[in-house]
């Protein structure tokens, strides 16, 4: 690894050069990656570059987390109960809703603008070496990905982190992330999202998740459906990996939530462990069902991980699972009215979040959904979910991502879906305003779609409505 020089203060210029650098590459948040040639996925590029920084990701220990939801609440659960055991842990999750920082963290704490710079600085040079000879041999240079996953990865060797916590970014089996050597693995759910990519089926997207199976590596997962369960089964047996499934090696029993209030609270929920242990009972800060699994998930990778060396007591499971909180995820974001901002971008997401707000939403007399999705999703059944729960729809399109889907064929979807005759409005400041108008200061308004739309409300609002 290259000696570190130590690194000047970085001002807002400084960081605006380098994220101008990193925008002027290709980034499948902001482009949809169907259609691209094989070629354009893959491995070595990443390895390359890494080698050349001295193989960072090599120098401490790995958890790696995929999954088609819930992924990003169990790094950010798991991440916190390793701190809460005394350990220095490196973050990565992806997307960002506010700012790039948020993507890398140790801590909690999220890279400073010093550090951010200077690990770019350090990157850019083999990155841009490496794309010279890309261009040659007529291939792909690095992507937009590729590049910050790097960058996350050489900030935890410099920071000497014990051990990190990663999350893939779409996939698994040729997501960057993937060149990682982990402890353990861990696959949330699947469900049918980037079908063009992944593939139709949740067989094929299965296989990708799966992708990030090594061997002899213990595998947690929270995979229901049978068909995508056996995929997992079978690479897991080929690579010798030792599996763990939710529902077969271990138990998870939801507390309901009684009243509305609970149900925007963290539900408690009662985990049997593998090997017939006791029962015991968590509470994650997190509401909703669907969290109660993401914990549960975390907390078997956590024991994991401490009959591996990386000692995890109890009380720290408790107090890590306590206080881990990610933006847009059932964030109440304002009280008058009753504001709240989810992530939701798949059909599957969108399912979950409506389950848990059903107890709010009834309290409620008048409530508005405000609504934006990215062209390549399954838009219409992601609004049936919402059938007959709102009196308002607005939809609207973000403003700073190019595969934000449009008001024509938003409006389509709410019709083909049955709810309301949908107002339009361009931004989602204006979208905001208008449904804050409908439903008054005692309504409800849930924000969902997109983390794109999350983060322009976000913009818009400051760090609160």
């Amino acid at each position: 690894m290259r000696k570190r020089r130590p690194p000047r203060r970085a001002g807002a210029a400084d960081r605006e050069r380098v994220l101008a650098w990193l925008d002027g590459r290709i980034n499948y948040e902001r482009v949809p990656a169907s259609g691209r040639p094989a070629a354009a996925f893959g491995l070595i590029r990443m390895r390359h570059l890494l080698a050349m920084l001295g193989d960072p990701h090599l120098l401490y220990p790995v958890a790696h987390v995929a999954g088609t939801k819930g992924k990003g609440s169990t790094v950010a659960m798991l991440a916190a109960i390793l701190e809460e055991s005394g350990h220095r842990v490196g973050r990565y999750m992806s997307p960002h809703v506010y700012a790039i920082e948020e993507r890398i963290s140790i801590d909690r704490d999220p890279i400073s603008p010093t550090d951010l710079v200077a690990v770019f600085e350090e990157v850019i040079p083999a990155v841009e070496a490496l794309d010279h000879t890309a261009r040659r041999r007529g291939r792909e240079g690095l992507t937009w990905f590729e590049v910050i996953t790097a960058v996350a990865m050489l900030h935890f060797a410099r920071s000497q982190v014990d051990v990190a916590v990663l999350e893939t970014g779409l996939g698994g089996r040729l997501d960057a992330t993937n060149v990682s050597h982990p402890l353990v693995t861990v696959i949330t759910s699947i469900s049918l999202d980037h079908m063009k990519l992944l593939g139709p089926t949740i067989t094929k997207i299965a296989g990708e998740k799966a992708g990030i199976i090594k061997r002899g590596c213990p595998v947690i997962s929270g995979v229901m459906q049978p068909t995508a369960r056996r995929v997992i089964a079978d690479v897991a047996a080929r690579r010798r990996a030792p599996l763990l499934q939710l529902g077969r090696d271990f138990a998870v029993r939801h507390h309901p939530p009684t009243t509305p209030a609970e149900a925007l609270r963290g539900s408690s929920f009662d985990l049997t462990p593998p090997g017939g242990a006791a029962a015991e009972c968590y509470t994650p800060a997190m509401p909703g069902r669907h969290q109660t699994d993401n914990a549960a998930l975390a907390v078997i990778a956590a024991m994991q991980l401490d009959a591996r060396g990386i000692r995890v007591p109890r009380e720290a499971v408790v107090r890590g699972l306590a206080r881990a909180r990610l933006p847009a995820r059932i964030e109440t974001a304002a009280e008058r009215p009753l504001v709240i901002v989810d992530a939701a971008h798949n059909v599957a997401s969108m399912e979950s979040l409506m389950e848990t707000l059903q107890p709010v939403l009834a309290a409620h007399r008048r409530r508005a959904l405000v609504f934006a999705a990215s062209s390549d999703k399954q838009i219409e059944k992601m609004l049936a979910t919402a059938t007959g729960l709102f009196e308002y729809v607005v939809v609207t399109r973000y403003q700073h991502n190019p595969r934000s889907a449009t008001l024509d064929r938003l409006r389509e979807a709410c019709h083909q879906a049955r709810l309301p005759k949908p107002e339009e409005e361009a931004s989602p400041a204006a979208a905001l305003k208008i449904a804050r108008s409908r439903v008054g200061p005692r309504g409800m308004i849930v924000v969902a779609g997109s983390f794109f739309l999350a983060a322009e409300i976000g913009i818009n609002r400051g760090d609160r409505i």
